[in-house]
Order: structure tokens, then sequence, then C-alpha cells
């Protein structure tokens, strides 16, 4: 534990003006403690909640706001590149249960494509809504937006060129 002290760069702390007038001037070391961590302007997430689609990722927060969608700090329009089906597929949990204009959703998206990327955040927003009302996850299961597609790329096999795609036979 000392090795630990040692280790660390003292913090000087100096002792009162008016003591350091009686006193000579002496320095006091303590060792430095982690800083917390600054804290973002956005109050607490109502609920948070992960979804996935093949290998695409999608932690999603929600907070109450005005029906704003942020997918890694861009306009959900603007991320999926304008194309409308999968707008709508990003946003059906939310028209689902009528809430589209009460909450802001914030996700961070990894791996996969667009398109898969659109289908995790779906998941993610609809679990979520089931955290802030248990009452929501029988119309969003009637919905399908519960359901996790478990369709995955199907691995290569050795002696084929991809997972069926054999080489091309030749008889003579």
């Amino acid at each position: 534990m000392e090795n630990d002290v040692k280790d660390k760069k003292p913090r000087k702390k100096t002792v009162k003006a008016e003591e350091a007038a009686s006193q000579p001037q002496l320095e006091v070391y303590e060792p430095k403690t982690a800083t917390a961590k600054k804290k973002s302007g956005r109050p607490a997430a109502l609920a948070i909640a992960t979804g996935r689609r093949k290998t695409a990722i999608a932690q999603v927060k929600i907070y109450r706001g005005e029906g704003r969608i942020t997918l890694n700090g861009k306009d959900v329009k603007d991320y999926l590149c304008g194309r409308y089906v999968l707008i709508t597929t990003v946003t059906r949990p939310l028209e689902t249960v009528n809430v589209r204009d009460k909450y802001d959703i914030v996700a961070v998206l990894r791996g996969g494509g667009i398109p898969g990327q659109a289908d995790a955040v779906r998941m993610g927003i609809a679990r979520a809504l089931v955290v802030i009302n248990p009452d929501w996850k029988k119309v969003l299961r009637q919905a399908g937006l519960l359901t996790r597609d478990p369709r995955m790329k199907e691995r290569k096999k050795y002696g084929h060129k991809k997972a069926r795609k054999s080489f091309q036979y030749s008889k003579r």
C-alpha cells in the first residue's frame, strides 16, 4: 500500500496565510484522488436496453423529450441515408404504443450493416419501452417487436467456395 502512495504524484496543499506568517512555509503532501467523470447536460435515462440483429448491436437509451432519435451522434434521417423503410422500422415500436413525441432516443450502434443496425435499434427501443411500462409488453409482443431474429450468416465450409456454393465440377 505504501508503494501505491509513492507511485502516485502528490498534490500540494499549502497552509493558510495567517498560519504562514507565524510559522515557516509548510507544505503538506496528500495523494491525488481520482476525479469524477463529468456529467453530461442530460438527465438520467429512463431506460437502457440492448437490441441485436445479425452482427449489429445497438445500445439504446430513452429520455423524456420531444421525439428526437439520434443514432451514433447523427439524426436518424442522416444516419439511415433518408431510407424511408428503415426510418419507419426504427420508429415502429414508438408508434405501436403511441408515444412518438414523448421520448428522445439515443442509440450507440456497432457492427453489421445499416439495415441490420436499424432492426437492432428497433428491438432495443421495444425492450426499453417495456422497462418504462410493463403493460406495453403484450402489445409489443403481438406486433413481433420483442422477438429476436435468429438468422445469421452461415459459416463457410471446407471444400466449398462459400457456405454452400461448390467449386465448378469438371467431368473431363
